[in-house]
């Protein structure tokens, strides 16, 4: 009795492509998408944009702390 390949039991496609991921490269359908994804991270196209505190007199400083480190 022969076991039946596993499926692919990762239902999500590749984010870059949209093609199915493959195990090997997972979550990725290959090296290069994932080349792809490395490459965004690295340029910083997956940024966080930051907001400005909106809180008067709030200077990002924990109370006691100083501006000269001290």
């Amino acid at each position: 009795m022969t076991k039946p390949a596993p499926a692919n039991d990762n239902p999500r496609p590749c984010p870059i492509c949209g093609r199915p991921s493959m195990e090997r490269h997972r979550p990725f359908c290959s090296p290069r998408c994932a080349d792809v994804d490395l490459s965004r991270w690295l340029g910083g196209h997956y940024a966080i944009p930051a907001a400005e505190s909106e809180i008067p007199g709030d200077d990002g400083f924990a109370p006691g702390d100083s501006e000269d480190g001290r």
